[in-house]
């Protein structure tokens, strides 16, 4: 019986699902540790120290994730070994701060400008990059991933906190982008969001992000209107330059499907009965902690087609005749009250909201 050539092997593979299988037929023979390595479509790296020893073996990679510290020698070495990468992964779980804290060492290098845009450069079919609490990663890196990457689909800068409008007029100028996530990107101005609802990006924005962006104020959030397809908006925590004149502009977005408004404290039932009357594709709303929403407001949502689920945790303005109006919406399945509430809606009310939907408490 003649050998298995590599394509055979190939073919076999393909049938084998358990990572631990194929680490056992990694370890037959040689030939085999060769197509396993030719093979490989993901990976996750838990020691980037070690990735000039292992990386060579996989240079059909589509898929690179680590949620630890690497530098930007690494990451210019994955460009290069790497160069069909779609998926980057690098999340941090920690950022450099939280574990000098548990750790007290200070001696780590992480990736920056230099290694984003060697990826950026070596690996033009990126699609997906997410680089959460990376601290290093500024403009340069950005602007590099909005230009070179076409076929970019979803960034997540969230807690990079060195990006400001320059990075997002390259991002604005992107036709593929429909997920974009700028929290806590304090730097970022109204003149970054004119940009996004202006530029090419207006039209395959789906997702944005903006949690704890608190420069912003009315007059870039009045701009988002110009988004058509938007359908996830979160401004949570963006301050107190937001109030019912941007709160409108938002309700004008009839495409929107998931809105979080959490901490926007200027926030009245003006916008929340205009978002509840405008907004008929809703499905998921978060009002947790605006104090001038009261039941009048939260009213306005029993008569809504399609909401599912309602946020009104430290909402204190809100009594019981309230919810028996709001829990008449048909759709709705869960809805959160804030739990200090508890003691003061009786057994018998809480059983009641039970009956048309499920009861949470925060």
């Amino acid at each position: 019986m003649s050998a298995l050539g590599d394509d055979e092997l190939s073919l076999v593979l393909k049938w084998v699902y358990d990572q631990n299988d194929r680490k056992s037929f990694s370890q037959v023979c040689k030939q085999w540790l060769r197509v396993d390595g030719l093979t490989r479509l993901s990976i996750r790296v838990l020691e980037p120290d070690l990735i000039p020893v292992f990386l060579p073996r996989f240079p059909n990679l589509l898929f690179f994730e680590t949620q630890v510290f690497i530098s930007n020698p690494h990451l210019e070495l994955v460009a290069k070994t790497c160069p069909n990468l779609q998926v980057l992964n690098l999340n941090l779980k920690k950022t450099l701060e939280e574990f000098e804290e548990l750790d007290g060492n200070s001696g780590f290098e992480d990736v920056g400008n230099d290694g984003i845009s060697a990826l950026a450069n070596g690996c033009p079919n990126l699609s997906k990059v997410l680089l959460r609490k990376r601290k290093n990663v500024a403009n340069f890196a950005v602007i590099s991933l909005a230009k070179l990457c076409r076929n970019l689909t979803t960034l997540d800068l969230g807690r990079c906190n060195l990006v400001d409008d320059r990075a997002v007029e390259a991002i604005g100028c992107s036709n593929s982008i429909r997920v974009l996530n700028f929290e806590a990107c304090s730097l970022i101005t109204d003149h970054g969001l004119a940009v996004l609802a202006t530029g090419y990006i207006s039209k395959t924005l789906k997702k944005l992000v903006l949690a704890e962006c608190d420069r912003i104020t009315d007059s870039g959030v009045s701009m988002l209107n110009h988004i058509c397809c938007l359908e996830e908006l979160n401004l949570a925590e963006c301050g107190p330059k937001i109030t019912d004149s941007g709160g409108l502009a938002v309700s004008s977005l009839s495409s929107l499907k998931k809105l979080n408004l959490g901490w926007l404290i200027n926030l009245s039932d003006v916008t929340v009965i205009a978002i509840a009357n405008n907004c008929v594709k809703l499905v998921s709303i978060d009002l947790t902690g605006c104090e001038l929403v009261t039941g009048v407001g939260v009213r306005a949502f029993g008569n809504h087609g399609s909401l599912e689920y309602l946020v009104l945790a430290s909402c204190y303005n809100i009594c019981m005749n309230d919810l028996s109006i709001v829990v008449r919406c048909q759709s709705l399945r869960d809805i959160v009250l804030d739990k200090g509430l508890r003691m003061w809606i009786p057994m018998p009310m809480q059983v009641h909201i039970n009956k048309f939907c499920q009861l949470h408490w925060r």
